[in-house]
């Protein structure tokens, strides 16, 4: 039997489980299994491991992103620029540290992408921020980072959002938890009415379908897209890695 998992905390908006539970059923496959560790602390996953030495990869969420590099024993497989780490495939013993994020974000953006779609506002700077900079960079288009606070790395506070800033950046992408269940009422802080239907909203959030930063975007004619699409493809990604011969 080879086991997958999922470690974060907390875990109760994770969708991992159940999709790979659906998929192995659906497939036939019936020599796996996925299970999901709520850990407190990153520094449990060498514990984990000892308690689960059947496990031959696990994804990994929130918190944790940026913090299980420390714990691989390769990060060779990461694109270069990225600090976060949201698969590990283990191979006796040593885990090799990957991305599929990228993957998974790129394609799923290009859906509702246009032309016009050049500068870009990421709001949060956090793991999974690490994987749509590459991405963004990778497709030539410009983007500033927003965050509470002014620190390394980030360009403008929300308090900084104007008209001026909102109508330059048609295309925004939220990267934090904020309006994750059950605390769904949560949104960024955006001025919201200088919105307009050229505008592109992407929410990293998939449960609720809609998020209030998505209801806020569409209320002014915006296009959006929540991170299911995301979700599946980075999932896919992570079973293609786990199964590859080309990974050792």
């Amino acid at each position: 039997m080879k086991r997958y998992g999922l470690i974060g905390y907390p875990l109760g908006h994770s969708f991992s489980e159940k999709y790979f539970t659906e998929k192995f059923l659906k497939e036939g496959i019936h020599d796996c299994a996925y299970n999901t560790f709520a850990v407190p602390s990153i520094e449990e996953l060498p514990g984990l491991l000892v308690q689960y030495p059947d496990l031959a990869g696990l994804n990994v969420t929130i918190p944790y992103k940026k913090q299980v590099i420390d714990y691989l024993d390769s990060v060779k497989y990461l694109p270069e620029g990225i600090s976060a780490c949201n698969c590990i495939r283990i191979i006796e013993g040593k885990k090799f540290g990957f991305n599929t994020d990228v993957t998974g974000f790129e394609k799923s953006l290009q859906t509702l992408l246009q032309p016009f779609h050049k500068h870009a506002l990421v709001l949060g700077n956090g793991g999974a921020a690490d994987a749509v900079k590459f991405v963004l960079r990778k497709l030539n288009i410009e983007f500033k980072i927003v965050s509470r606070q002014l620190q390394q790395g980030v360009d403008l506070t929300y308090d900084q959002l104007d008209a001026s800033v909102v109508t330059r950046h048609l295309l925004i992408i939220n990267t934090t938890p904020l309006g994750t269940f059950p605390n769904i009422e949560g949104c960024p802080q955006l001025p919201y009415d200088f919105l307009t239907a050229k505008h592109y909203l992407y929410d990293l959030v998939y449960n609720p379908e809609k998020t209030v930063f998505l209801q806020n975007g569409e209320r002014n004619g915006a296009a959006i897209k929540n991170g299911y699409d995301m979700l599946v493809l980075q999932a896919e990604e992570s079973w293609r890695i786990w199964n590859s011969p080309a990974y050792s």
